[in-house]
């Protein structure tokens, strides 16, 4: 799998503020329409490195176990996503100023191979075969929220 969606939204704070909102990642539960709570379980200088996400969508609840692989304050937050050790996604935002505040542009990379594609329709149903779209339409509704809970 190759695919890759980004969207991007202008929130009215400081890149370093909307980077440390994103990179506290348990808050990702307020504003994600899939995931409803993260249990960070590794953490170096105060920042989470592992974590676990708890997801649902409709009838389906499942887990991925999260790394996060860039971390620069104010300018981007990476992490890795696998399933039972498999690959299955990146996920990123990119944090640019600009006049209005900061540019946000989260991105979604598939990683998923056969196993992970296998284990996505057994715990997601048929959205795993649709992610791009689904991903998508969430990535919508969290920038959407980030913005709102940041320029309240």
């Amino acid at each position: 799998m190759a695919d890759e969606v980004s969207e991007q939204i202008v929130v009215a704070a400081p890149p370093a503020d909307v980077y440390r909102a994103v990179a506290d990642v348990r808050r990702m539960a307020s504003w994600s329409p899939e995931c409803f709570a993260v249990w960070v379980w590794r953490r170096e200088r105060g920042q989470p490195t592992r974590f676990v996400g708890w997801n649902r969508l409709g009838p389906f609840v499942w887990f991925t176990t999260c790394r996060v692989r860039t971390a620069e304050p104010g300018a981007e937050f990476v992490f890795d996503v696998t399933t039972f050790g498999l690959p299955v996604a990146r996920w990123g935002y990119r944090f640019t100023p600009v006049e209005a505040g900061t540019l946000v542009t989260e991105h979604w990379t598939d990683r998923r191979g056969r196993g992970a594609l296998l284990l996505g329709r057994m715990f997601t149903g048929r959205s795993a075969n649709r992610r791009p779209e689904v991903n998508r339409a969430g990535m919508r509704q969290t920038l959407a929220r980030l913005k709102r809970e940041l320029e309240a």
